[in-house]
């Protein structure tokens, strides 16, 4: 195995990623619960997570911490964002939760975004004649949340409901909230129930934070990419630019700039094509990491599959948007991490109303033994399991990990 901080062997490169990730300390088992300061570091490394909808099991921004730090109060999560919280909700990459100090890198995305010069030309020429349409209608939004406080769409006194498909579905309320949010008028946060409150930006991001200079386009991109770097570990252009969603051609000039500034490192990475980037002074680490690992669909480790599979060698895509009768694998699946390897994948499901998590799927990787991954794999489930309040756990018939997973679940309870 290569020592050379230019050359990394694939396994290096794993080591990487899952210790930037926060992937390769063990959880402390048995230890009081973490409070809202360790989750702060938790972000801090990471850098974001991304927020999803989709609750089967739990949502993505709360399982993203469990893979790390293991059972917590996500009241403490949710009390991070808000007026005045240390963390921020914007577009980074995709709908993300932010460290609030990195406001100031995001303001020229915001300026793009008032400027209607995001996503593709049809989206930008839509976005346009909806904002000329409503101008008055944006204005008049926006004093009432400067009159009223927080508010959710539905709280607005005129939301102008609407129906329709896809984006035509929103009220015009909220499409009109939304580009004030992403315009940075507004900011916003969550509420227990998932559902965004905005109120004005200066009564949500501290002054100290909002009085700091905000860089220029470019060099938002290289400080964005350089973050990308420390919290990937190692990565090709494509996937620094990735992470906090950098066009790929104005990233692959900007990192140039960093290699020559000595910002970054380029390195030969085995199996890949393209050259990979990392920090300089990084150096792989074998994950002390001993248990078994669930990760969530939306996990960052495993946001760009392509490099998943690079890295892995996990070909991953989610199907909650594939029919059923079409699905390899199921409708909310979870990797298993297991030392430095993806070894499996479960189908998973909370069913909150019996009080039990149903293993719906559950699939071993080519060439991993059973006995190799049983029962850590067990633990972990049932784990993430009491967490979730559940008292159950049942185990179907789908996949070749079901029958020795349901065999060490019976021998357990028999114990």
């Amino acid at each position: 195995m290569s020592s050379r901080a230019d050359q990394l062997s694939n396994r290096q490169a794993r080591w990487l990623a899952i210790g930037a990730q926060g992937l390769g300390s063990p959880r402390r088992e048995g230890a009081p619960p973490p409070r809202a300061k360790k989750l702060g570091r938790l972000l801090d490394q990471i850098g974001t997570i991304q927020l999803d909808a989709v609750n089967v099991l739990a949502r993505t921004q709360l399982l993203v911490p469990y893979s790390r730090v293991g059972p917590y109060d996500p009241a403490d999560l949710l009390g991070l964002t808000g007026p005045g919280g240390p963390w921020f909700e914007y577009w980074g990459h995709a709908a993300s939760l932010l460290p609030t100090a990195m406001y100031p890198l995001f303001r020229t995305r915001m300026e793009k975004w008032r400027a209607d010069l995001v996503d593709s030309p049809t989206s930008q020429e839509r976005r346009r004649a909806w904002r000329q349409a409503h101008t008055g209608y944006l204005a008049a939004v926006l004093d009432e949340v400067r009159e009223r406080g927080a508010l959710t769409a539905g709280q607005l006194s005129d939301p102008r409901r609407r129906t329709g498909v896809w984006w035509e579905r929103q009220s015009d309320g909220r499409r009109a909230l939304e580009f004030l949010f992403a315009d940075g008028e507004l900011a916003a946060w969550r509420s227990p129930s998932f559902e965004r409150v905005y109120d004005l930006t200066e009564r949500v991001i501290p002054p100290s934070v909002l009085e700091l200079p905000a860089p220029d386009h470019e060099a938002s991109q290289r400080e964005l990419l350089v973050l990308a770097a420390g919290h990937l570990g190692v990565g090709t252009v494509a996937d620094l630019a990735d992470y906090y969603w950098v066009h790929p051609v104005a990233a692959k000039q900007r990192i140039a700039e960093l290699v020559e500034a000595g910002r970054l490192v380029p390195a030969s990475v085995e199996g890949w094509k393209q050259p990979g980037y990392l920090l300089p002074g990084a150096r792989p680490r074998r994950p002390r990491r001993l248990h078994a690992t669930l990760l969530s669909p939306f996990d960052s480790l495993i946001w760009r599959r392509e490099r998943t599979e690079r890295l892995f060698g996990f070909h991953y895509r989610i199907e909650i948007y594939v029919p059923q009768p079409r699905r390899a694998y199921g409708y909310y699946v979870l990797p298993l991490l297991l030392g430095d390897e993806l070894v499996a994948r479960f189908d998973l499901k909370a069913d909150r109303q019996a009080g039990t998590l149903r293993v719906v799927g559950a699939f071993l990787e080519p060439g991993v033994a059973p006995a190799t991954v049983v029962e850590a794999a067990h633990t972990e489930i049932q784990g993430l399991s009491r967490w979730l309040g559940l008292g159950r756990l049942t185990v179907g018939s789908r996949g070749d990990l079901a029958r020795p997973l349901r065999a060490i679940g019976a021998a357990r309870r028999a114990e």
